[in-house]
């Protein structure tokens, strides 16, 4: 193609680059010019015009442009006829818009002048919504241009395509542990009813059962036996492992985990797994907010009909990195800073509360007792130090001088509480206090319970992630609840407004979709040694020395 100055002797047949204007008349960019144009032109004192002229073997912009667009269009897909230049694909009905996103790329670096722009791959898309557009740049293009396009897709006859969603049934489970609110479980199931029902299908019931494998299984298999194609399980406590209670209670039922775990952000811990020819999806924490997040990238794909293996769920990391979510206990903002150089890597503090009168064990303060020789608040501190927490901040109240005389050296943050008569809730507002503000989490540690181990506070800290819902980690023995608990930096200013003789435990009934509960192997989690019988009970494995 030719292009530039054109004397009008030569104009006719031409394309106008630029509109004119020319007394009365306008002639707009992209007009052919004929005889006519040409004579009105020189009338009104034009000799050149800026114009291209087709050479041999040349294709016209629209021509070319219908021509990639039906290289391009798939099942569900319909190109319209181009005008400019430019020709526009639409979808043909709901559902889930497919690119293969090499031949894109093959395609637009043939040549600068041919461009092909498509929605995202996998976006949701309604009937008669444009899903690719091409554009031809010049008013023309080589023949031999769009053959390399034709080679360049010959091995992808569907680059674009539109899968329908399918009116599949599905199922909801919910697990549930004590404390945990039925309105929490009620919204559940009302954003997972819309979520299924917006991609064509419909939730044919809802069962809620204990968080446990034995109770699960028999649930997830009621769902299949009354026709659910897919089952949802909405675990109270996130998945932790391939072994935790809802993989288990797959394979219970004789299916199989796929996948556990995916690219997705928030989303991480969602897991696919199979029974029979039905799916079954173990949902992320952030399942429960209405907001876009890797299990909906899944879900579109099971409600089109498309595998969700291992495969496709490991290919989802590119675009993976989503919207915050409002509601994200610890936004991503904040969790970032953890990765920032001059920020510590531990981002987790404790706070261990050695502020008390030990009035229940008599005249003798309790946390100077030595336990295996070292006094009973030095286990609890050494045990956060090993653990690797930072910082580590001590409240002192009741004989401040002789519990920071058993710490001296260690690297830790004293700080005393004047007002520790009134309870412990004063002795949290103080801790809580010291804390820096890029800490984005602490452990609430009692200086009385010497045989809690680093090993365990690091099982806390690793179970921890409040963007997967899981901003509150307390540790069980034998299913009870013990202590220290972690809690996510969202909860500090409601952790200051108690009062009295009490810490937090009320929070954890108040958020229970937040907890996460960890398994000890040991009964350290549940022994704090505030009366004489107690301590007694700790002398039969522990050298005492009073």
């Amino acid at each position: 193609m030719q292009f530039g100055d054109t004397p009008l002797d030569h104009a006719e047949g031409a394309i106008l680059a630029h509109s004119l204007k020319l007394g009365g008349r306008v002639f707009k960019k992209g007009r052919v010019l004929t005889a006519e144009d040409v004579a009105a032109l020189r009338a009104a004192g034009q000799r050149t015009v800026v114009a291209a002229r087709l050479d041999a073997g040349d294709v016209g912009e629209n021509e070319a442009a219908d021509r990639v667009a039906r290289l391009l269009a798939g099942d569900g897909v319909r190109a319209d006829p181009a005008f400019t230049g430019r020709a526009n694909l639409f979808a043909q009905s709901a559902g889930l818009c497919r690119v293969d996103r090499a031949a894109v790329d093959r395609l637009n670096a043939i040549d600068e002048a041919i461009t092909l722009a498509t929605l995202e791959p996998d976006t949701v898309v309604e009937p008669k919504q444009m899903v690719a557009t091409v554009k031809i740049i010049p008013f023309a293009v080589a023949s031999e241009r769009l053959t390399a396009c034709e080679r360049a897709v010959a091995n992808s006859p569907r680059l674009i395509q539109v899968v329908p969603f399918a009116a599949k049934r599905a199922a909801l489970v919910q697990t549930e542990l004590p404390g945990i609110k039925p309105s929490v479980l009620d919204k559940t199931a009302e954003v997972t009813r819309a979520r299924v029902a917006a991609l064509g299908g419909t939730l044919i019931g809802e069962r809620r059962v204990a968080h446990a494998a034995a109770a699960l299984a028999p649930a997830i298999a009621a769902a299949l036996a009354d026709g659910a194609e897919l089952v949802l399980v909405a675990g109270a406590s996130a998945i932790l492992d391939r072994r935790d209670v809802i993989p288990a209670a797959i394979e219970s039922c004789g299916g199989i985990v796929v996948q556990f775990g995916m690219p997705v952000d928030p989303g991480n811990l969602l897991l696919v797994g199979r029974i029979g020819d039905a799916d079954v999806l173990g949902l992320p924490g952030c399942a429960r907010s209405p907001q876009v997040n890797g299990f909906d990238w899944v879900l579109r794909r099971l409600m089109a009909g498309l595998p969700a293996d291992a495969a496709a769920v490991r290919a989802m990391g590119v675009g993976g990195l989503l919207g915050e979510i409002p509601s994200r206990p610890l936004p991503r903002a904040e969790a970032s800073a953890a990765a920032r150089p001059s920020t510590p890597a531990r981002t987790i503090a404790a706070v261990v509360l050695a502020a008390g009168r030990s009035r229940r064990m008599g005249t003798v303060n309790k946390l100077l007792i030595g336990v295996d020789g070292k006094p009973m608040v030095r286990h609890a501190v050494d045990a956060a130090l090993a653990a690797g927490l930072s910082p580590v901040v001590v409240v002192t109240g009741h004989e401040r001088d002789k519990v920071a005389a058993v710490l001296a050296g260690l690297s830790v943050t004293l700080v005393h509480n004047p007002d520790y008569a009134e309870g412990l809730s004063t002795s949290l507002r103080v801790g809580l206090a010291a804390l820096p503000p890029e800490v984005n989490g602490a452990l609430i540690c009692l200086a009385d319970m010497p045989r809690v181990s680093a090993a365990e506070l690091k099982r806390l800290v690793g179970a921890f992630d409040p963007r997967e819902g899981r901003a509150i980690v307390v540790p069980t023995r034998n299913g009870k609840r013990g202590n220290p608990v972690l809690w996510a930096k969202q909860f500090f200013p409601e952790m200051r407004t108690i009062a009295g003789d009490v810490g937090a435990r009320h929070l954890i009934g108040t958020y229970p979709e937040l907890v996460t509960e960890v398994e000890m192997a040991g009964d350290g989690v549940l022994t704090d040694i505030d009366t004489p019988q107690a301590l007694a009970r700790l002398a039969t494995t522990a050298k005492i020395e009073a």
